[in-house]
């Protein structure tokens, strides 16, 4: 593939992961700023607290949402070269797409079981709650993870070798290649 379509699809994953992200930052500000539509879909625990703790509950989920539009907004940011630190966003970046892809699929995968009474829960479950993490919030952050997965995957930086023009992956170790053999 050549550099110019990988580039354009690394950006349009960074996008869609950006976008992924954001959704979930939203919703977590619209409920931290008051807004109930939906908090059903979490959990329960989260209406309680919403209605027991206002001010505690919009506090942390205010964090939550600040946290979730970094998560968000930072590896487009590293994409376009608006930041610096380009290695370690990408770090992070890649942790934490493995994390999104775990937690949002393993999640998917359990909550949807659930729901289809493979599993059975001792003393039953939140229905609205199982549905939000089966079929809105941990498929998204699963889109999250894939996405910004595949962006990062698309946007490693090549290295050239050789004559010819030809391209060939080198790793990315130092050390390597730089003695004689003997």
């Amino acid at each position: 593939m050549d550099e110019h379509r990988r580039r354009r699809r690394s950006l349009a994953c960074v996008w869609l992961a950006g976008a992924a992200g954001l959704v979930h930052a939203g919703f977590s500000f619209y409920w931290a700023f008051g807004g109930r539509a939906l908090l059903s879909t979490v959990g329960s625990w989260a209406v309680q607290l919403a209605a027991d703790a206002p001010v505690a509950a919009g506090l942390g989920l205010g964090a939550v949402a600040a946290v979730k539009a970094a998560a968000a907004i930072i590896p487009i940011a590293v994409a376009h070269d608006r930041i610096g630190g380009r290695r370690v966003w990408r770090a992070v970046s890649w942790a934490g797409a493995v994390v999104l892809i775990g937690y949002g699929g393993a999640n998917t995968a359990v909550s949807n079981a659930v729901l289809a009474g493979l599993i059975e829960p001792d003393g039953g479950y939140d229905r609205d709650a199982m549905i939000g993490h089966a079929w809105l919030w941990d498929p998204l952050f699963l889109v999250w993870g894939l996405a910004l997965l595949a962006h990062l995957g698309w946007s490693r930086r090549r290295r050239t070798t050789g004559t010819g023009g030809r391209r060939r992956r080198t790793a990315p170790v130092a050390g390597v290649g730089d003695r004689p053999q003997a």
